[in-house]
């Protein structure tokens, strides 16, 4: 189901768009991952691989599309203040783990606005830029795993035996 949304339905909706934008040769696709495209996320191993495989994807397609004049930025946003921890499906004991997502979704050092994430997501639109992490923390979280990789993944690794156990 996650990769039906988070790869699959960018995917369809490029290759509707492709043919009229090469034809003008010139146009933007922004394709909206995560962090968690970019540092795995304890407890939401689907939703991870799927926007891992976002986060290739429009890297792959940004480098074999920029020859015809089509620019695809991908935004990895962290944490956003938008309600979301309600539609979310955690792993685990899903009572604990709503009061733990909710309680950092509202933080304002964790977590930033729709708003801001959104400004910043359509200016590296406009500027043709890459790539796009909104929030210092999913900034930080980001560097840190291409900088330290191996050390990354261990620190995901003790965050992940804090989270509340299954039932």
């Amino acid at each position: 189901e996650s990769l039906r949304t988070h790869l699959w339905g960018p995917l369809h909706a490029m290759a509707a768009v492709l043919p009229e934008m090469r034809s003008r040769r010139a146009g933007r696709i922004v394709n909206i991952a995560s962090i968690g495209g970019k540092v795995a996320s304890p407890h939401l191993a689907p939703y991870s691989a799927g926007k891992f495989a976002l986060v290739g994807l429009s890297s792959a397609w940004r480098a074999e599309l920029a020859k015809d004049g089509v620019f695809v930025t991908t935004a990895c946003p962290g944490l956003m203040r938008t309600g979301s921890p309600r539609n979310a499906a955690f792993r685990g004991n899903h009572r604990a783990e709503y009061a733990w997502f909710d309680i950092a979704d509202s933080l304002p050092l964790l977590s930033m606005s729709a708003e801001r994430a959104a400004r910043q997501i359509l200016d590296a639109c406009e500027l043709g830029d890459p790539q796009v992490v909104p929030g210092l923390p999913a900034r930080l979280a980001a560097l840190a795993s291409a900088l330290a990789p191996n050390l990354t993944q261990e620190l995901v690794g003790v965050v992940a035996g804090r989270l509340p156990a299954p039932r």
